[in-house]
């Protein structure tokens, strides 16, 4: 009974938050998802500062974003009324911009280091955290300890993270290294455990407000329905994979709250959000949610999204931009489920909800 009037209070709550009023710091740690631009600076292959990636960006240029145009922070961003948050490897996060955030996110990272091996020189998680380090000492040399210290208690995280660590290493290969080690039970528990520490590692260093979100419907991403599907139906390992991840991490995230306080990490259900589209992608006002925008071969989802590949001529009709990542459109749909979603999708509360209860305790 308790739990419904929570509920309840929350989702009353959650309609009456403003989040633009309540703008904060934000930071950005995991994979392709989310990465805004760092693997530019990084010699590795895990790349999209080419044509036609940012081909609907407002500048139209390719800034290293996976997408046709604007990605899940930028969008969170919009919604904290803040400026986007440049990439850490970006010269130009200097001096008054330090107070934004940071983005950290590099494309074929996951949460095993020896995932994205493939992409050489990416920023694997240890990299992500010691880089949150030296940001932090930077904010400190700005703005001294104190007001540095308060500013990372009251920002947003988000951290995106796992995807990798089934398409890009377990399953990269017939026979992978972690295939012959674990059971996908066993390696599922592994990399849940693997997680948990890279969170106590940021509530450790100071945040306060994470936002988490599992994976996808792996299985149904057009790379995969192009190398494991003969009918279009979503690939089924990859949708087990994803079905015993995500619970688990859904638990931890619950263990992880009764110890360090309620709503410090919050869960977004990625996987409920995207496979709406993808079980019915009409109700969204998608024509397809099983070809590629941008790609070759079928379901446009062989290689990589180029100058040469086929382009549809209307992104906003498509789930997926290129064979992994998600359209700008569908990108506001996932971050609108963020924000004012029901407990289905975001628990134990949504964004919207957050930022309203700081924004009243002034934290």
């Amino acid at each position: 009974m308790m739990r419904s009037l929570l509920a309840a209070a929350l989702a009353v709550l959650g309609l009456l938050a403003r989040p633009s009023e309540c703008a904060r710091a934000f930071f950005v740690f995991g994979d392709s998802l989310v990465d805004n631009g760092n693997n530019n600076y990084l010699m590795t292959t895990a790349r999209a500062d080419s044509p036609p990636y940012g081909i609907d960006f407002p500048t139209h240029r390719a800034t290293g974003r996976f997408s046709n145009g604007k990605n899940i922070p930028d969008i969170i961003s919009e919604h904290l009324g803040a400026e986007t948050t440049l990439p850490y490897l970006s010269p130009e996060l200097r001096g008054q911009k330090l107070l934004v955030g940071a983005n950290f996110a590099s494309a074929g990272v996951g949460i095993l280091n020896d995932t994205g091996i493939q992409f050489v020189d990416i920023l694997r998680m240890s990299r992500q955290l010691r880089y949150f380090g030296e940001y932090q000492a930077k904010l400190r040399a700005l703005v001294g300890a104190a007001r540095a210290r308060q500013l990372v208690r009251r920002s947003l995280t988000l951290i995106t993270l796992g995807g990798n660590d089934f398409v890009n290493n377990y399953y990269l290969v017939p026979f992978s290294l972690r295939s012959r080690q674990f059971a996908l039970p066993d390696y599922v528990r592994y990399l849940v455990s693997e997680y948990k520490k890279i969170l106590i590692r940021l509530y450790a260093m100071g945040c306060r407000r994470v936002l988490v979100t599992g994976t996808g419907p792996l299985g149904c991403a057009p790379a995969i329905l192009a190398q494991r599907s003969r009918n279009g139906e979503c690939a089924a390992e990859l949708m087990r994979a994803a079905s015993l991840f995500n619970p688990q991490l859904a638990r931890a995230l619950d263990g992880l709250n009764a110890r360090f306080g309620a709503g410090t990490f919050v869960a977004a259900n990625a996987f409920r959000v995207h496979f709406d589209f993808v079980s019915d992608p009409a109700a969204y006002g998608f024509a397809t949610a099983t070809e590629a925008c941008c790609g070759q071969g079928p379901h446009n989802g062989l290689g990589l999204c180029t100058a040469a590949s086929n382009l549809c001529a209307d992104r906003g009709r498509y789930v997926f931009w290129d064979p992994y990542h998600p359209t700008e459109r569908a990108n506001r749909i996932i971050v609108s489920q963020f924000m004012s979603g029901s407990l289905d999708y975001v628990s134990p509360m949504n964004l919207s909800t957050v930022l309203e209860m700081d924004a009243r305790l002034g934290a």
